[in-house]
């Protein structure tokens, strides 16, 4: 006989490898905040049980609007083609809460044959019901991925869904390009797979030349345009990255907050004497833009640059918690910096 301890460390190893929905689990929880990875294990799930049963009947219930026993009623019931039912609960940290909890509870220890429940939610508490679903199921976590999980995703995604190959530093390259979010590297793929060709690889190259640009260019590109001096560039690179490049008002306001530092820690060492070689590592000063971050901090006081950088961080917080008007708040900004650094 099987020691309990030994038993346990089966369990929570079968739930930790317990990755992709398959037709022999009766209950499925997916949770986490990312709905594409809802979508594609729901959308594997389904593919899984028609080979398994043939057609099958999805019924979909919101958490929110039905109650659990609306929910399980369907679950018992027999259609009068008795095809396999998949019933989909969106929401499903609604449903199974209070009083509720321990009716499905009850229902994960005998859950039916003739139904998959699914059980779709941003927020998931583990308890008592993850070990009874873990018999039947699994609960599979959708928050995002790493980026390497994302380059191992992007690489397996690309054969398996199309059908092409992509180079190693390709599928890195990606996911330095748009994040790790699968949505947006599973909508580059398509292109590049297009792109490519049959029997072709993705390359590096194709990825820069067709994807957009990286968080670090992002940054650059804004950060380039603050330290010209002229007010209407700096307020132009808000304008352009806030609508052409579609980049997030918190990475706008960290690059302006990070640039701030540099010319501030810049400013301060040169003051003090320091030669410019001495600034690269305490004002994390990288590649081509050392010169010219360097020539920007050169014409201001550090005193100035000190009271710009206090400035800068205060319109982060005001970015990050919501407070007044985002997009006023970085244009006013941008023209502090050109008049700082003219």
């Amino acid at each position: 006989m099987m020691p309990p301890n030994m038993a346990k460390k089966k369990t929570q190893s079968r739930s930790a490898k317990a990755r992709r929905p398959e037709a022999s689990m009766r209950i499925i929880v997916l949770a986490g905040k990312d709905p594409y990875l809802r979508s594609l294990h729901t959308d594997s799930l389904r593919t899984k049980l028609e080979e398994a049963f043939g057609d099958v009947d999805v019924i979909h219930f919101s958490g929110a609007a039905n109650s659990i026993a609306d929910v399980l009623d369907e679950c018992r019931s027999f259609g009068l083609m008795q095809q396999h039912k998949l019933i989909v609960v969106d929401e499903a940290d609604q449903l199974v809460k209070e009083d509720a909890r321990p009716i499905i509870e009850r229902y994960a220890q005998a859950p039916t044959d003739q139904a998959t429940l699914l059980l779709r939610t941003d927020i998931w508490r583990a308890g008592k019901l993850d070990k009874l679903i873990d018999k039947v199921g699994a609960v599979i976590k959708c928050d995002g991925l790493t980026e390497s999980q994302a380059t191992r995703w992007a690489f397996d995604r690309a054969q398996k869904q199309w059908g092409a190959t992509i180079e190693p530093d390709a599928a890195e390259r990606l996911v330095e390009r748009v994040g790790p979010n699968v949505g947006s590297i599973d909508s580059a793929l398509a292109k590049l797979a297009t792109l490519a060709g049959p029997g072709a690889a993705i390359t590096s190259q194709m990825v820069t030349e067709m994807v957009g640009r990286s968080r670090e260019e992002e940054v650059w590109a804004i950060q380039s345009e603050l330290i010209v001096g002229d007010a209407n560039r700096a307020v132009g690179s808000v304008h352009e990255a806030l609508g052409l490049w579609r980049v997030a008002p918190v990475l706008v306001s960290f690059a302006m907050m990070d640039l701030a530092r540099k010319l501030f820690i810049a400013s301060r060492m040169l003051d003090e004497g320091a030669t410019p070689q001495a600034t690269y590592g305490p004002a994390k000063i990288w590649g081509p833009a050392r010169e010219a971050i360097l020539r920007a901090a050169r014409r201001a006081s550090p005193a100035d640059l000190a009271a710009l950088f206090d400035e800068a961080v205060r319109t982060d917080v005001r970015s990050k918690t919501g407070v007044g008007d985002g997009k006023r708040s970085l244009e006013a900004l941008a023209v502090r910096f050109a008049s700082v650094v003219r």
